[in-house]
This record gives C-alpha cells, structure tokens and sequence, in this order.
C-alpha cells in the first residue's frame, strides 16, 4: 500500500480543520462532517480549541484514496503556535496550503510558504470558501503567484462563484489547459521548452501532468484547487491531486531503524505517549531505542494510523507515523534507532525561531507552588519551546511564550488537565547577553581569598553570532580528573544562564586557561578526608565565582529581540501610521504606496497589533517574525537573579559554604 504523510496547514480560520473533516467525510471515515463552530471536529480535541475554534496542538488522522493511505495532520494555524507548525513539518511528505477566497493571501500564510518553499516540502494550494459572498479567482490567482510563489497553476475553474451553489469544474484535457501548464513548467525544465520548439504535438496532457507531478514532487511548482470544505466542492479533485500529484514515503523497510519523534503527549493514566516518524526500517514492540545521549528504551506498545483512528500494531515499517508508549525519557525531536542510524530525516531540522517573551506563572492557591512546577515541567516536555526558569528564592516559575494566545492556552491545560487556578504577571521581553570584551580571571588552591580545594582559571572572549557558548581547553587534557573537566565544563553553562544584568548570556568562547587540584588523601589508616582533598564540588561551587569575575572584566552588551515586519495597508492611512511606527521605536527600511517593510523591536509588536485595524480601518494586514538581536537602545533592562549571585562574593560564600 502506498503511504503519504500529508501537513494541513493555512492562515487562521481559513478553514483548514473543516477541510480535514471534509476529506474524513469524503473517504467514508466519518458520518458526518463535524463543525468547528459546535466543537465536534474529530482533530480539535482540547478544550479550549473547541471553545475558542482554533487548532492550538497538532493531531494525526487517517483515510485511504484509492490505493494510498493518507496519514493526514491537521496543524495550528495561529501564529503564536508556529512552532507546533514546523516540528510537524519535517516528518511529512507532502502539504495543503488553505487559503480563503475571500480573504486572499493573508500574513500568516506567507510565513507557512516561505517555511514550506524553505524545506523543500512538495505543496499542493487549496481556495477554500468559494460559496462565500465575496469569493473572488482571478484575484487570488493573481496573489497567489504574486505573494506566494509564480510556480501555481489552476486545476480548475469555478460556475457561481460567491454562491451557495458554486462548483468546481476541473480543466482535465480542457483546450488551453495544456498551453497554461507549458507556461509555468517550461520556466523550470528548458527541455520541455525545446521539446514544444521541434515538435509541438509531442507535449500531450498527459505528458505535461506527468511533468507536473515531477516538479510538484521537487516544490517548484504548486497545483491550484479550488472549493468549499463546508459543501464539499472541489474536494474529490483535491483528493485526486493529493494521489496523483504528491509523492509517496520512502524508506527502506528492511534497512537500519531510523525515525524522529515530533509530538509528546499524556495518555489517560499520566504515561508519556511519543509520536514518531519512521523513515527506515521497522519498529517493533519490545525494541530497545536509543534517543539521545545516555537515554534509551524499550517499546511497550505500538499504535498505528488507519481508517481514521489509531490501531494497536506490532510494528510500523518505514513511511508510518506511530504512537510510542514505553519510552519515558523521550523528548520532542529526539531521532530514534538502535544504535545504527547516523540521523533519522533526510530532511533539514525544522529552525525554530526563539520565544522572545517572558510571564511569570502564579498559583491563586500558595499550597499549589509544588503541583504547579510539576505541571509546567510536563507541559514544556510536549513543547520544547516553552522554556521553564524557576525562581527558587522568590518561589516562582516563569515560562517563554510566543505570543498572548499562548497564556491562555497554558491557564486552561493547567484548570482542564491539572485541576489548578492560576494567574500571570506583565508579559516581558527576553533579551539576551554578549560579551562586550576579553576577561579573565583565576583562583588558586590554598591561597586567599579561594576557599575551595580547586584552581581554576577562565579566559571570557566574544565568539560569532549564533555561536551559542563554546568551551575550550588551554590545559593539557591529562592535567585534570576527566570528572572534574566535565563538572567545569557543565557549571560553566549553566552559570551563563544568567549574565551581568540577569539575563543568558551567548556566543562567547570561555577557555580554561589553568586548573589544580590536591589528589584523594586520607590521614594514615583513616578514610577519604575531603578536607584535604579535591571533589567536584569544590571545582562546582568555585566555578561560578572565577567566570563571574572574568565576565565582568569583559563587559558584556544587553541585546533585545528584533523583529522584521511587512505592513500592508490602506495608500490614505500611511500618512497616520508612519508616525505610530516611529513611536513604537520601529525603523522602515522599504516603503511603497500601499505596503512599508522594516524592523521593530518585539516588546512592541503586541500593542502594534492592537493599534493597526482603528488606524487602517480594519485592512492593514501585518506579517511579524523574529529577525535577529539588536543592542538595546535607551536604559539597560534588569532581570531579577535566581541563583545565589557569584557577582556579589559575600552573599555567594555565605549561601554556598556558610561563611565568607
């Protein structure tokens, strides 16, 4: 059987959910055709996302057309949760785009092409809502390939569009068609080209479809459906191009496990369920992965996708995407095999932009502080984009976020799932640190003011942007226990996780430049005594103190999250909103009558969003990404320390060894 792993993804309330309901009614899945409206969709499971009408987690369903078997993923379409978007991303083999007729091409759905066209993910484009008042073809046709990509090509034309009666009539060997494939094909294989030139009978329908099938496949060109996922227009011709047009999951069956897993989740009893997929090999219950350094498990149970629901199975072979249980230290992204597989995905890993913003999570029950951190800690395992930072002296946790929606996502898992009421500080802006200059420092064993039995020296210098922090060696490997190179090597990144103002500190190269220590002693017939004697507790507590230092003789530069903006709006409104751009602390790099380009600081970008439909009269549309960190402009921010402060030696030696 053929298998295809198929993305859904589109601009929020474009209808990609009624869409997936549509293809499970078409297939003969399902009975009826659920409503988002009334929260009986099959894939909008959570709570919120019925009440709200939105998808907020990926879900996995299954149908056959014809003899393929499509393993189709119904993805978020609110910006907030891209990142739910791109880790489904990689696992897939093909895409359906959803755009709406009315609306056109709108912000978010240029973010999904550009991550689509990015990864080299083959995409067909579905025009939904063509019975909807106001639907339009040519016009989106035209955006399409002005916003999108030039490679689009309609399958079809639309009889009543704008009314409840429209439908699709799709060109098949219609004359013309023929001609208007030849067009968009041609631009990409000058063979064809040259084939039209010496004998132009030769360039049959079915010759061009079979070329478009192939430049489909390799994502430069993009089949153009049009319908209605609420009356079911157009929606057979989607699922024929879906078949024919789509390639199928490759894999070896039989050749070494590899797979990846891109969703985690809780199952009834509170056991964690991985989802996975294979692409080589077969996985088998009671097979031993590994997943990671030093992390491994047995597969307890395996379910598999098929008629629209999950199945118990005893193995999935490569091209399936599974459910996992038995794996309890397994994380999103984690590659899987047994210990052969150099990398699971042929594909490039999904890049993830940084959540650039900050709350602090509160319980309204003081009694609750151990159950929330608990339930934190499981929610960021089945997103590793929410970033956990517990305040141990001020007994709070703060969590990253993407945007607003995402606080009440996280308030409602933690009532629904957790039984627990919560309430959040002020949204912040997470900046990060970068060394300004070269500083070093060092502490010697046995001589003052270096209480520890240690010496360690560290040498602070700026690395490249996007270097992340990097460790070096300028002591000879042998000159030091291995246990107590790996114990300065760990302390030292976990100690840049807080920088001169409070913040993470990145791309820096730390070196140790010089270490001691006195070997294990004991006094004559006694036992180990620490106290003449080096632990890595000493190399673990004095660490902080020495990089510390070293960092503050090097300076370092407070740097705030930019993001990059593409503001179409209104030719009469540019003149109100050039100012409020500039208020904001905005900086327009490409201005035209109707659409202005630039960058903006991200702590900006929400009351931007609040304030752009009153100054354009509810037409400006704004496409908003992370771009890259900037210095900060105008007074540094502070962020309150959660740890005992090496940059304040008295308060650290009193915390760590009770006594300066």
């Amino acid at each position: 059987m053929r298998m295809l792993n198929l993305g859904i993804l589109a601009h929020v309330d474009a209808g990609k959910t009624s869409l997936t309901e549509r293809l499970l009614h078409a297939a003969g899945v399902i009975d009826e055709v659920g409503s988002v409206d009334a929260g009986t969709t099959r894939t909008d499971t959570l709570a919120l996302e019925r009440r709200r009408g939105i998808t907020i987690k990926s879900a996995v369903v299954s149908f056959p057309i014809g003899g393929t078997t499509v393993s189709l993923i119904d993805t978020p379409g609110h910006p907030d949760f891209i990142a739910e978007v791109e880790r489904v991303l990689h696992v897939l083999d093909g895409a359906v785009l959803v755009v709406s007729a009315v609306e056109g091409v709108q912000a978010q759905t240029r973010v999904l092409m550009r991550t689509l066209r990015r990864l080299g993910l083959p995409t067909l484009i579905f025009v939904n809502k063509i019975d909807r008042r106001g639907a339009r073809y040519d016009g989106v046709l035209r955006e399409l390939a002005a916003k999108l990509s030039p490679g689009v090509i309609a399958m079809g034309d639309v009889d009543g569009l704008g009314t409840p009666a429209a439908a699709c009539a799709p060109f098949g060997d219609r004359p013309g068609f023929a001609a208007s494939l030849l067009d968009v094909l041609a631009s990409h294989d000058d063979r064809l080209l040259a084939a039209y030139v010496a004998d132009e009978a030769s360039l049959t329908c079915p010759r061009l479809r079979a070329e478009l099938a192939a430049q489909t496949g390799r994502a430069v060109a993009h089949p153009v459906f049009f319908g209605s996922a609420i009356t079911g227009a157009g929606v057979e011709a989607l699922m024929a191009g879906v078949e024919e047009l789509l390639p199928a999951a490759q894999g070896d069956p039989e050749g070494p496990l590899s797979g990846t897993v891109f969703k985690v989740e809780r199952g009834p009893a509170g056991e964690k369920v991985a989802y996975a997929r294979v692409f080589g090999g077969t996985l088998r219950v009671r097979d031993r992965l590994s997943f990671g350094p030093g992390r491994a498990g047995k597969v307890t149970a395996i379910s598999v996708f098929d008629g629209g629901t999950a199945v118990r199975a005893q193995e999935a072979p490569a091209g399936r995407i599974a459910r996992l249980w038995g794996l309890a230290d397994v994380r999103i992204g984690d590659p899987l095999d047994r210990g052969t597989a150099a990398h699971p995905s042929p594909r490039a890993e999904p890049q993830f932009a940084p959540p650039t913003l900050e709350t602090v999570v509160l319980p309204r029950r003081p009694a609750d502080r151990g159950a929330l951190l608990l339930a934190l800690t499981q929610l960021a395992e089945q997103d590793p984009l929410i970033g956990l930072r517990q305040d141990d002296l001020r007994q709070e946790v703060s969590v990253s976020l993407y945007g607003e929606v995402q606080k009440e996502v996280i308030e409602a898992t933690l009532a629904t799932d957790y039984g627990l009421d919560v309430t959040f500080r002020e949204t912040t802006t997470i900046c990060v640190e970068r060394p300004s200059g070269t500083g070093e420092a060092v502490e010697v064993i046995a001589a003052d003011p270096n209480p520890f039995l240690a010496t360690v020296g560290l040498r602070v210098e700026p690395g490249p942007p996007g270097g992340g922090v990097r460790f070096g060696l300028e002591v000879e490997m042998g000159s030091l226990p291995y246990a107590f190179m790996r114990t300065i090597e760990e302390t030292v990144h976990e100690t840049l996780k807080q920088g001169l103002h409070g913040w993470e500190v990145r791309d820096c190269v730390v070196t140790l430049t010089r270490s001691g220590y006195w070997a294990r002693q004991s006094h004559a017939h006694g036992t180990f005594d620490k106290s003449m004697s080096s632990t890595a507790g000493d190399f673990r507590n004095l660490v902080p103190l020495v990089l510390m230092t070293a960092l503050r003789r090097a300076g370092t530069t407070v740097y705030e999250p930019l993001h990059r903006f593409r503001l179409e709006l209104p030719p009469d409104t540019l003149g109100a909103v050039l100012p409020v751009l500039a208020g904001l602390g905005a900086i327009p790099r490409a201005r035209r009558s109707s659409v202005v380009e630039g960058e903006i600081p991200a702590a900006r970008v929400h009351e931007l969003e609040q304030r752009l439909p009153g100054l354009t009269r509810g037409e400006g549309v704004l496409e908003c990404a992370f771009d890259r960190y900037e210095p900060v402009r105008g007074p540094i921010p502070e962020r309150p320390r959660t740890d005992h402060n090496p940059l304040d030696r008295k308060e650290y030696l009193l915390h760590v060894v009770r006594r300066v």
